[in-house]
């Protein structure tokens, strides 16, 4: 009998403690944001802070503006794992100083990086071109599709950032006089659509992309340097405005994707669980090719969540502890 008494009071014990670790996580609202990257991320960490943490985590639609301004506003969601914060600067920054918002890991580690790209084939064929200069030596490595006696530079769709800034760069490097043209793909499949074909054909491409895209993981892509460092004040006045008439050569900033904890959440949830927040980081490279897998197999976040755990074992370890980790993979 007192033997069956130990043993029902440890089992009560471990219960309570077990009761109090979920207590001190509790409840957790993870803004997942409407593009794949953002959502298999959402879906990474809820898999993590429930099954290894014990928190009670649930998903929410978000997006960058109204996400971040009413983490800051009204406390609410508890986390926003890919937090673009150049596109919402004043906000994040109003948020971190008044105490709302606490910066956790830099999600993508090598940043969003956006630019021209050539193919990899390309690139390994022609070592000598590693900037757009170089690349505007050579317009017969990458015919315009309509004539093949003109390079051509593949651009976004109207209406795009991307597209204003790859029109600027294209006068600011003397695109023309260089004997290339400005393709105008029409829309993002058009410049998808552009670049798979190059690719089936081992033929040359040029022109605007960005990443982290599961098209860049399905296509190896180089990006091409600028040859010059960047002017932010360049920026502002002239590489992003459509109709400035003198555009100078600048570099393309990258993007810091950071993720973004409310305070009071960053207050409850314990050391144990911001560690983790505050290391969980991956890149490009990564994203990349688990978005492409994603996308072949028509896959939701959860389940790119569950295949990145599967087969990245060796660099989520990393952001947790060996006994988090056990919990996790007992669970996948």
């Amino acid at each position: 009998m007192k033997h069956l008494l130990a043993s029902t009071c440890l089992v009560a014990g471990l219960l309570a403690m077990t009761g109090a670790a979920r207590a001190e996580c509790g409840d957790v609202t993870i803004a997942s944001m409407n593009w794949q990257s953002a959502e298999v991320l959402a879906a990474v960490d809820k898999f993590i802070l429930t099954e290894g943490y014990g928190c009670n985590a649930e998903v929410i639609v978000g997006d960058t503006v109204p996400t971040i301004t009413s983490m800051v506003e009204k406390g609410d969601p508890d986390l926003a794992p890919e937090g673009w914060v150049d596109l919402l600067p004043d906000v994040v920054n109003r948020g971190l100083e008044e105490g709302k918002l606490v910066g956790a890991a830099v999600a993508l580690s090598d940043a969003a990086v956006q630019g021209w790209w050539m193919p990899k084939y390309v690139a390994d064929a022609n070592p000598d071109i590693k900037t757009i200069d170089d690349a505007f030596k050579h317009p017969e490595l990458f015919p315009d599709p309509e004539d093949k006696s003109k390079g051509a530079v593949h651009n976004g769709p109207q209406g795009w950032g991307g597209t204003v800034v790859t029109s600027q760069l294209y006068k600011a490097y003397g695109g023309e006089a260089a004997n290339f043209t400005l393709v105008d793909t029409g829309s993002a499949a058009g410049l998808d659509g552009s670049i798979a074909k190059a690719y089936e054909r081992k033929e040359g491409w040029l022109g605007y992309y960005w990443a982290p895209t599961a098209l860049l993981g399905k296509y190896e892509m180089v990006k091409l340097e600028h040859g010059v460092p960047y002017d932010a004040a360049e920026w502002k006045r002239c590489n992003t405005v459509a109709d400035c008439p003198d555009p100078k050569k600048n570099d393309w900033p990258k993007d810091k994707v950071q993720t973004l904890v409310t305070k009071a959440f960053a207050e409850r949830a314990g050391e144990d669980v911001m560690g983790y927040l505050n290391t969980r980081a991956w890149s490009n490279d990564t994203v990349n090719k688990l978005m492409a897998w994603m996308t072949d197999n028509q896959s939701s976040g959860d389940d790119g969540a569950k295949h990145f755990l599967k087969e990245n074992e060796a660099l989520w370890k990393e952001w947790v502890s060996p006994e988090v980790a056990e919990k996790v993979k007992a669970a996948l």
